[in-house]
């Protein structure tokens, strides 16, 4: 059986089909030429490329082929979402809306209160920033259940690195001015990276990392409210473990037994509720419900025991009326600018990335899908209109949404109804928080931060992957111990550390063949499969670049040292082929053109021969373009690798 003497490697060609010899070197295996893609100008590639890396949902493909009157409404549509769904909301959406803002509100109005705290803000910004934000993001959000306001891990973010240089007690104008200001660029952060279609940048904060940060970050939310559980007066400002337990255990002479109690209590009463919602989803509400009614019952104790419970430190004087315009109190220069927009970032990133993830979440519940580009214009300019309206930094909340999902919510209106909620609260019920206990706070911050401790996410990367449960750990501890910022740096570094990684060191292996078939895999993989007499089969699951070349060059001169060993001590015929299975090389530099260059030339050297399988276009285009497929010859490059075995093969066969 001989080689077909008619194949061609006719590279130069631009042809798009495959041409298939009419004479098989095996029954039913067919020699196939492997051609170059169709010709594209440098600008047609570059615009092909852009296309892929920003728009690779195509946002504009509902425009082709529309009347002018059309695209302008599909515009509006594009722009704000509301007029998305707006001609067709109901009464019957309503009536669920409106269930569901109500509910979300007896949810955000204490957590709004708490959270504003958390950051070290007066409680009164937290009451304003679930007002304002809300309203914003109903109209130019694309999630039908996202329920907006403050978040636990922002506020922590945001309180942890400002007081580090501003007191918040002894400056705290200039820390006011600061945190607007922080939430501003974070806002402008947000937008730009969704109009620039830059996404992808919060991507290098991996699930693994989160998981670590997160319970780190709660972790650290919680021991810092042993301050107000127990009535200590004199904490500390750092939010790492050690000081903060140093701290409680040299305060024991200011903690309050009637502190202490009533904290106590009703901690349990929350972590009740929480509970039994979680086993039983219908009854969602009650831990819906339990924060409002801990603030109303503890209120109402006080207040009725205020002169055996003056040890109880309360919120005190909150004022009423609509958020007062901040834009004012905006700082674009001084010494703690760079601070300002460093804290901006941060808050920004960590909000976007949890804001997404919830609504992306609770979408693919309900079979729509969330525009995270959209997301991300749409929660940046709610935080840079909130700053100019004495806001601090919000976005979707993991909570509020699951009960506004729970609730039965249809559409964005339950946030607008939500901001309702809380108008009427800022308008007319103010004074009604003058007696709400401080230790509540501590106690609805505690129940709500818990939650993020996912002990189940760390145990499955535990399982799964332990490089990525590495990250988590180190992630948690960076938080724990050092600090926030540096548990977020140390998450990020890992993040990017685990890509280089998988850059510079691609996985290799050897693949044999699956006895009685074409089919080719991992010999270590399937008992089926054995050595190719003489061949040498090794895959490379990565594209080639400069990064791993050098690496590719030493793995692979090393498998052909070990597969030499092999055949020696198994006393197997001599090896005479390498083949390369390129089909997961998915790009190539010129030091990867180099690479495969070099090795041809010092396996000739060594009298074996050196076969790629499979080159995908754009490889194959670059080989073509560097003139190295002509080093190859005819017999250089195949389709498969079952081909190049059986086409060499015969070859060998053929020869004297």
């Amino acid at each position: 059986m001989g080689v077909n003497s008619n194949r061609v490697e006719d590279f130069s060609s631009q042809e798009t089909t495959l041409r298939i010899t009419t004479e098989s070197i095996v029954p039913g295996m067919e020699i196939h030429n492997v051609c170059l893609p169709p010709k594209k100008t440098t600008l047609q590639k570059l615009k092909q490329r852009l296309g892929e890396i920003f728009f690779p949902d195509d946002p504009l493909y509902r425009f082709k082929n529309q009347t002018w009157c059309k695209k302008l409404l599909l515009g509006l549509q594009f722009l704000f979402p509301i007029f998305q769904w707006g001609p067709e909301y109901s009464l019957r959406l309503l009536r669920s809306d409106i269930i569901s803002g109500l509910t979300i509100a007896s949810l955000a109005i204490p957590q709004g209160i708490s959270y504003a705290k958390l950051a070290n803000l007066p409680p009164i910004v937290g009451l304003y920033s679930s007002f304002v934000p809300p309203l914003i993001y109903s109209i130019l959000g694309s999630s039908r259940h996202l329920g907006v306001g403050p978040v636990s891990i922002a506020s922590l973010v945001m309180g942890s690195m400002l007081s580090e240089t501003v007191s918040p007690h002894d400056e705290p104008i200039l820390y006011l001015k600061l945190a607007f200001t922080a939430t501003f660029f974070a806002g402008l952060f947000q937008a730009s990276l969704g109009f620039l279609r830059l996404g992808f940048v919060i991507d290098f904060l991996s699930k693994a990392t989160l998981v670590g940060f997160m319970a780190g970050a709660a972790v650290i939310v919680s021991l810092q409210q042993l301050k107000g559980l127990l009535g200590i007066v004199h904490f500390t400002t750092k939010m790492q473990f050690i000081p903060v337990i140093s701290s409680v255990f040299n305060h024991r002479d200011e903690w309050s037994w009637q502190t202490i109690v009533v904290g106590v209590s009703f901690l349990v009463f929350l972590l009740t509720s929480r509970h039994i919602s979680m086993k039983r989803p219908k009854l969602f509400w009650v831990s819906a419900a339990a924060p409002l009614t801990s603030v109303i019952l503890s209120t109402i104790l006080v207040l009725c025991f205020k002169l055996k419970t003056h040890k109880i430190s309360i919120i005190g004087y909150l004022p009423k009326g609509l958020n007062p315009p901040s834009a004012n109190m905006l700082s674009f220069s001084g010494p703690d600018l760079a601070l300002a927009i460093k804290t901006g970032i941060v808050t920004g990133i960590l909000s976007l990335t949890e804001g997404i993830a919830v609504g992306r979440t609770f979408a693919a519940l309900k079979n729509y899908q969330v525009d995270g580009n959209k997301e991300m214009m749409a929660i940046g300019l709610m935080n840079m209109a909130g700053s100019c309206s004495l806001c601090y930094v919000t976005t979707g909340s993991f909570s509020r949404s699951a009960v506004n999902y729970n609730a039965g919510a249809q559409t964005a209106v339950s946030n607008i109804i939500m901001a309702t909620a809380v108008l009427v609260t800022l308008l007319f019920l103010m004074p009604l928080f003058y007696y709400t206990p401080n230790v509540i706070l501590g106690a609805i911050i505690v129940t709500a931060v818990i939650g993020l401790i996912d002990y189940q996410a760390a145990y499955r990367l535990w399982k799964v992957d332990k490089l990525d449960f590495l990250a988590c750990m180190c992630s948690f501890f960076g938080v724990l111990f050092i600090s926030v910022p540096s548990g977020l740096g140390i998450a990020v570094g890992v993040s990017v550390f685990k890509i280089l990684l998988h850059v510079t060191r691609p996985n290799t292996l050897i693949m044999g063949n699956i006895r009685g078939t074409n089919v080719y895999q991992c010999l270590g993989r399937y008992k089926e499969t054995s050595r190719v007499p003489s061949f040498l089969i090794l895959a490379i699951e990565s594209p080639i670049y400069f990064a791993n070349s050098t690496y590719l060059q030493e793995r692979i001169l090393r498998w052909i040292r070990e597969e030499e060993d092999w055949i020696k001590a198994n006393n197997e015929g001599t090896l005479k082929c390498v083949i390369l299975d390129m089909t997961a090389v998915t790009a190539i530099d010129t030091s990867g053109i180099d690479l495969v260059c070099e090795l041809r030339k010092m396996l000739e050297k060594r009298s074996f021969k050196l076969v790629l399988a499979n080159p995908v276009g754009s490889v194959m285009e670059k080989l073509h373009q560097s003139k190295t497929l002509d080093s190859f010859g005819l017999n250089g490059i195949y389709l498969t690798v079952g081909e190049a075995v059986a086409d060499i093969s015969a070859l060998w066969k053929s020869q004297p």
